[in-house]
């Protein structure tokens, strides 16, 4: 990683890059920007800062307007579906019976249930928020981030596995289940994209269906 052989300019790329993941991974959490969802501006500013410097943009991310597909969207559809039910019927009824793991913290979320108003409002951030801003700024705008910090032969898998712990703590306040549930299912949206050669709508619209297949879930009292 750092070292004293690398030039200057390379030095402070680095540095540059651990300033702003830590950036855009702690400011949504402080609470700092007055109103709901208010943090993806900054984030999403801070991000386009960091790449202009570095003579990028959110294509060299893998957001690219062009890519969008229906392929893409059924592509998303089906492993959302896959995903949720294995996490759902399978896999977390499995470690219950192991585990006295407490179930995932909703917190506010849960005051969907029955009410359809806030139910629409947090399917249309399911879809801008978790969908949209978050495959952009972990899967695309982190993850690019981070494989500049490893040697070639490593920097995908080092950073594909960095990324997604990241994106799975970044959801603490949902509780331990609520992490592991973030890290397998981030991992799944990452491996998507990364299946489809760098193609970010595959995990947007992944991302996005499973976050209404859940809401939904909640907001029916399952």
């Amino acid at each position: 990683m750092l070292n004293g052989n690398l030039p200057m300019q390379k030095t402070k790329e680095i540095l540059l890059s651990l300033l702003a993941i830590a950036f855009v991974v702690i400011i949504p959490h402080t609470g700092l920007v007055p109103f709901p969802f208010g943090y993806c501006i900054p984030v999403l500013l801070v991000a386009w800062l960091v790449l202009k410097l570095n003579k990028e943009n959110f294509s060299n991310t893998g957001f690219k307007l062009k890519d969008i597909s229906i392929k893409a969207l059924l592509a998303g559809i089906v492993m959302a579906i896959i995903l949720f039910a294995f996490l759902t019927e399978v896999f977390f009824p499995f470690i219950h019976k192991l585990t006295d793991l407490p179930a995932v913290d909703l917190g506010d979320i849960a005051n969907i249930k029955g009410n359809t108003g806030f139910y629409i409002f947090l399917l249309a951030m399911g879809w801008l928020v978790g969908g949209l801003y978050e495959e952009i700024i972990f899967h695309g705008f982190i993850f690019t981030r981070l494989e500049k910090l490893f040697p070639l032969k490593y920097a995908m898998p080092a950073a594909f596995l960095i990324c997604n712990i990241i994106f799975a703590f970044y959801h603490y306040q949902l509780g331990a289940e609520g992490v592991i549930n973030a890290f397998i299912a981030g991992c799944v949206y990452h491996a998507l994209m990364l299946h489809y050669k760098r193609n970010m709508w595959y995990a947007i619209f992944c991302h996005a269906v499973y976050d209404t297949i859940a809401l939904t879930y909640i907001y029916a009292g399952f």
